[in-house]
């Protein structure tokens, strides 16, 4: 497809808890759209600066380390919680800071393709619960993107699989280890048809983790030597944490890094600390052992021995790690594979699912089925000889059961003469309820009056792929039916609602979309100058000053002649 002037486009958007991207099919291709600063990844970040300006993106994560305080990250691992953060006047929700992610993203697509977004798929973690996959379609209303579908993060990996791969046959395990969320789908391809056949994951286990692990040990080892306690102070505690993810990385090609911490105490001390992979391995083994349950279980509801599987595709940043190809290859006795770019993967299949969801001829050959990450269903109340146990729960759409789908269930009255029935609807896999997550309840009325056990009650869930749930209740006596629809897509903002918190997200962009560039370059060298001492600090400050000199002009070719003269120092000290 060649998009047209006059036309919107459709896009797919990983909405991710390190990084955020989107993606659109184009003449035959997923293509990622990058952001004005000409990246594919947008730090998923916001801050606010000392005018009360929200940064969205790279400007804001460059702040992480000098003003951790006025800055936020990671909060997709607590979409569908009451947390808040205070960022200058405003007290924000995770879903409010995910909206202004999702606008960024969507106004870059805009401003690149110069089409508005009339839709776009948006994935979330496969074991995302009921709360969290709401949140996130508040977020997207909020951001002013119409959502209809939501996906799995690893059925979309599968979709950019099967979309570059139309011919092949397999049966995959895909791996998905992003910031924050492990995901592992089980599924086959034949001819263009994609059928997820199980899902399992650790909604709390990520790369974050990995860097946590480390910043603990470090923090440890420095204590024991007599540093100060990074940990008495939240600026250094956030240094720390930026040192430890480029020991992280750098320990993804060599053998070797330091945790290099600059700027500590009145002194402004570095502090320095050698570590090897195999001894930061070790820190990481009980994160691992994590990982092995959600394989073994997605594996037993597939009904697959590992030797079964063709490929292991890794998808999600955190895969580059090698302590992650190794766990692959003791698991399946064989290395993983990174067909696509990990961190793109899960957008491009969004982008795929938009084309499909459209339509679009460019996909006319593909299929995809997808499976219910939890099972659904309600209440119930056991007799066991004389006694009555109550809060059980009867799953009636089990987990793993193909979309869309229709399943029912018969039960009958408890009492004699009993007029009600009241359900209470339940996700989760515990057989007892209070362990699972209610979704909702309702009740049947004007049953007739008969003895105990001789009223059947057929209770059906219906559900789509767009998260729909309808739930059909039949009193068969009587043929009367009641009928309850709940949008587990997450759709569950009322109209005023979504409207203010729209108008508080306007109130908070601070800045023509132009000036993004330069707020970027100065947050960026500012973190670094807080982190060098000596004469190349002296020099970044000279540098810094006269492109804040070059914006007092307003002059388009002095600020980008500056800024490239700015970005270039930068550049040099961070490589150095």
């Amino acid at each position: 497809m060649t998009l047209r002037e006059d036309a919107g486009v459709r896009i797919g958007i990983d909405l991710g808890t390190i990084h955020s991207l989107a993606s659109v099919l184009m003449d035959g291709r997923a293509i990622i759209i990058p952001n004005p600063l000409g990246e594919r990844l947008t730090p998923s970040a916001v801050s606010v600066d000392t005018q009360g300006r929200v940064l969205v993106g790279a400007a804001a994560k460059a702040r992480e380390v000098t003003h951790p305080a006025e800055t936020v990250c990671n909060f997709k691992r607590d979409m569908g919680t009451e947390r808040t953060w205070t960022l200058g006047r405003e007290t924000m929700r995770p879903e409010s800071l995910s909206a202004l992610v999702l606008s960024e993203i969507r106004q870059s697509v805009e401003e690149h393709l110069g089409q508005p977004v009339v839709e776009a798929v948006v994935t979330v973690p496969a074991y995302f619960g009921e709360d969290q996959r709401r949140a996130t379609q508040a977020a997207c209303e909020i951001a002013g993107l119409h959502v209809e579908r939501i996906i799995n993060e690893p059925t979309a990996a599968a979709l950019a699989y099967g979309f570059g791969n139309p011919q092949s046959e397999a049966r995959l395990v895909v791996l998905d280890l992003g910031g924050g969320t492990f995901d592992v789908s089980v599924l086959e391809v034949t001819d263009g048809i994609i059928e997820i056949i199980a899902s399992a994951g650790d909604a709390r286990l990520g790369g974050e983790d990995f860097v946590e692990v480390m910043m603990e040990q470090c923090r440890r080892r420095f204590l024991a030597s007599d540093a100060i306690d990074l940990g008495a102070h939240e600026d250094l505690s956030a240094k720390l944490r930026a040192a430890c993810e480029r020991a992280k990385r750098g320990l993804t090609d060599a053998r070797d890094a330091a945790v290099v911490v600059t700027g500590v105490g009145p002194a402004a001390a570095t502090l320095t600390l050698e570590v090897n992979r195999d001894e930061v391995h070790q820190w990481w083994a009980p994160l691992i052992a994590r990982m092995q349950t959600p394989v073994r279980q997605a594996l037993k509801d597939a009904g697959w021995m590992r030797s079964a599987v063709d490929q292991v595709l890794l998808v999600g940043g955190a895969t580059r790690m090698p302590i992650v190809s190794d766990f692959v290859a003791s698991i399946f006795n064989k290395p993983g594979v990174r067909e696509l770019p990990p961190d793109e993967a899960v957008a491009m299949g969004a982008a795929v699912q938009a084309a499909l969801k459209a339509d679009d001829a460019q996909v006319e050959d593909l299929v995809v089925t997808d499976i219910a990450p939890f099972s659904l269903g309600v209440n119930h109340t056991g007799e066991y000889g004389s006694h009555r146990v109550g809060g059980l729960f009867a799953a009636i759409l089990e987990r793993g059961t193909v979309l869309p789908a229709s399943r029912s269930h018969v039960f009958t009255t408890l009492d004699d003469g009993q007029r009600e029935v009241t359900f209470q609807v339940y996700q989760g896999e515990h057989a007892l309820c209070e362990h699972n997550t209610k979704i909702g309840e309702y009740s049947v009325k004007g049953i007739p009056a008969a003895p105990a056990g001789e009223q059947p009650i057929e209770v059906r869930f219906s559900y789509d792929l767009n998260g729909l749930l309808e739930i059909e209740t039949t009193v068969r006596s009587t043929g009367k039916t009641h009928v309850l629809v709940i949008d587990r897509s997450g759709r569950g903002m009322s109209k005023a609602e979504v409207e203010r918190a729209r108008a508080a997200m306007a109130s908070l962009k601070f800045h023509p979309r132009e000036a993004l560039p330069n707020v970027a370059a100065l947050e960026r060298a500012e973190a670094l100058f807080a982190t060098i001492t000596g004469e190349p600090r002296a020099m970044l400050g000279e540098c810094i000053g006269a492109f804040r000199a070059c914006l007092e002009t307003q002059d388009g070719k002095l600020i980008s002649q500056g800024r490239g003269r700015l970005l270039a120092i930068v550049d040099r000290f961070e490589h150095n």
